[in-house]
């Protein structure tokens, strides 16, 4: 399936027409509930698969691709699908939705995925009453992913992608429905085109071509690497939606899925020789900057109840302890508010 997968700049594209853009975010406190915070660019994406002499064995066995990430910063998944699709996300091989064990079939009880396009995005674990804990990085074997309190282990770390795509009849059926109403559309308002939509998330600029990977070090030897997975942080008002199709809507097999390897910045450095990505702004300067954040709410939608296991997920600040850039609250006329070629090897995970 993973053969599927290919990177385009600092994307992922899965089968189905599917999306996944890696977005760098500021870390927000672990106190109170807050509206989503900006995104100040794209994670760097890389093929595992480049660096055969200087990834680690594990990583290499699993495929997929990796990112760099400070512990100071967040991360949220932004979405974009040109047909309905079913994406499931796993954080240490743990439901992001649903609290249980990585399943390689979809579930709707409980509901172990997102509905793109529906979902334009996910920024952190399911805490229910439309709200999330922001996705935060965190070294494994410390006990403060989700993946360690969950499972009580820590072995994979990283996040799981995996796309399901709509059976056929049923994708002919969509498509058949998109014709009459952009048909509908041409004919209300005189020609090629409709009314403009919800706004779209801004592409961002592609990055350089990776170049090869960083010497092997002296004598051969490949160190063990930082791993990080992801813990709990801050929360912040966001549904995650519950699926209105049929679960037999959905095709048996998953399409594509790739494993993401997080890192530290240093052993970003060391595997791929690329010096490290510049640190993210503190969330005082920005706010102080009069930059926007931003608030989405869909009352017309179903959320899904916080399941109870993600619901007893402690933040990782009662590990690492809280951002020591101070927090300052955005005014209110900073909160905006939104409406709706490189294959990746996959391996055994």
């Amino acid at each position: 399936m993973g053969d599927q997968v290919r990177i385009s700049g600092d994307a992922l594209q899965l089968p189905g027409g599917v999306t996944v853009r890696f977005m760098r975010t500021l870390r927000l406190p672990e106190t109170g509930t807050h509206p989503l915070p900006p995104g100040i660019g794209t994670f760097p994406l890389r093929r595992v698969s480049d660096h055969p002499d200087t990834a680690p064995p594990q990583w290499l066995a699993r495929g997929g691709v990796m990112l760099p990430v400070y512990q100071r910063e967040a991360m949220w998944l932004s979405f974009s699908a040109s047909a309905p699709a079913a994406l499931q996300v796993g954080v240490g091989k743990v439901c992001a939705v649903s609290g249980r064990p990585w399943s390689d079939r979809l579930s709707q009880d409980p509901q172990n995925y997102v509905v793109l396009p529906r979902q334009p995005w996910l920024d952190g674990i399911n805490s229910g009453s439309g709200t999330i804990r922001q996705f935060v990085a965190v070294p494994l074997g410390l006990g403060a992913t989700v993946e360690g309190q969950v499972t009580g282990e820590e072995v994979w770390g990283g996040v799981q992608l995996q796309v399901s795509e709509l059976g056929e009849e049923q994708l002919a059926a969509w498509r058949a429905e998109q014709r009459r109403r952009e048909s509908s559309r041409r004919t209300a308002f005189g020609g090629y085109g409709g009314a403009p939509g919800a706004m779209p998330m801004a592409a961002p600029a592609a990055a350089p071509p990776a170049p090869g990977g960083a010497p092997r070090p002296a004598g051969g030897a490949v160190r063990s690497p930082v791993s990080m997975g992801l813990g709990a942080g801050g929360r912040m008002r966001q549904e995650v939606y519950r699926d209105d199709r049929k679960p037999s809507d959905w095709r048996d097999r998953p399409s594509g899925r790739v494993f993401v390897h997080l890192t530290t910045v240093p052993e970003w450095r060391r595997i791929t020789g690329e010096p490290a990505p510049p640190s993210p702004v503190n969330r005082a300067a920005y706010t102080a900057a009069g930059l926007p954040w931003f608030d989405y709410y869909d009352a017309d939608a179903e959320d899904l109840a916080a399941p109870g296991t993600l619901g007893r997920v402690k933040p990782v600040g009662d590990w690492l302890g809280e951002d020591e850039s101070p927090w300052v609250a955005p005014h209110p006329g900073q909160v905006k508010q939104l409406g709706d070629g490189n294959q990746v090897t996959d391996g055994d995970w």
